[in-house]
């Protein structure tokens, strides 16, 4: 019998969760918040907040990889957790086999769209909830940024001044677009302009605050109680954006327009099998529906 000399520094599983059982998180599909996105609101442009758990022995230090862009993560689930599904072990076994051969560039191409696709499937499984929602606005929005300012970030940058750049991310949880322009006075006027462009929509502001130098203007879309809300929300998102970029970047957004006249604006949700405001029928490659826990 071994005996036991020292006492286990962290517990197992999910122990380290309070109020819910001793169950391991490996396989589990996770919404999550990363860590980056505190300083960098909005989150990453390959990033879509949803991940496959690799190893989740701890939920203080699970190992996942994002299904957006496909890259492992090390994330603390224990003070926020929310669980959409599970995969079952070849789906996983088959993810860490692409993710430990991703430097072979083929490979690295090869997981990025297995990835998504089973965000997708597992999004079409799911369909609209409460909990998928934030996924989904984030999805949308994502497209948006990469038709009129595609970088590093899932942020629309607007010259809105000389030597003034207005920021725009989206609150996923309360569907708010959150324009932070530095400086005092860099945004007079803003609030007026934000009000023509969005159609008369609630537009709140609020000074520079703690260490956070920048003003701040809230456009409110109300929060989506289905599916075509979503895209009707992310349809005046877009109407709005290209706006202020064609009023404040006329050039600028004569480039944007052609581009999307040419080739069309990205519409990833489009992939999903919505009908009637529901999604379509379970993957195989999915755990039982019995087993997700919320």
């Amino acid at each position: 019998m071994q005996s036991l000399t020292a006492t286990e520094s962290r517990p197992d599983a999910l122990a380290d969760v309070p109020g819910i059982c001793d169950l391991p998180l490996t396989r589990a599909v996770v919404q999550y918040r990363d860590v980056h996105e505190l300083h960098h609101p909005g989150g990453r442009i390959r990033d879509i907040g949803l991940a496959v758990v690799m190893a989740g022995r701890f939920a203080s230090s699970a190992r996942a990889v994002d299904l957006g862009s496909a890259e492992v993560k090390y994330l603390n689930l224990t003070t926020e957790l929310v669980i959409l599904d599970w995969v079952y072990d070849p789906t996983l076994a088959h993810l860490r086999a692409l993710s430990d051969a991703r430097e072979q560039p083929s490979r690295g191409e090869q997981l990025r769209r297995y990835c998504f696709d089973l965000a997708l499937r597992v999004l079409d499984r799911r369909g609209f909830t409460p909990l998928t929602r934030p996924i989904l606005l984030r999805i949308g929005f994502r497209d948006l940024c990469k038709d009129l300012d595609l970088h590093e970030d899932t942020v629309v940058r607007i010259v809105t001044a000389p030597g003034v750049i207005t920021r725009v991310h989206l609150d996923y949880e309360a569907n708010c677009l959150v324009f932070r322009t530095p400086g005092r006075g860099g945004a007079h006027g803003l609030g007026k302009v934000l009000r023509e462009a969005f159609g008369g929509l609630p537009v709140g502001t609020s000074g520079p605050a703690g260490g956070d130098p920048c003003e701040i203007h809230h456009v409110r879309f109300g929060v989506p109680v289905t599916f075509q809300e979503v895209l009707g929300s992310l349809r005046v998102m877009r109407r709005g954006l290209s706006r202020l970029v064609a009023r404040f970047e006329p050039e600028r957004f004569g480039t944007v327009s052609g581009l999307t006249s040419t080739f069309g604006e990205r519409a990833t949700l489009a992939r999903l099998n919505a009908g009637d405001g529901r999604f379509g029928i379970a993957s195989p490659e999915l755990g039982d529906p019995a087993m997700s826990v919320h």
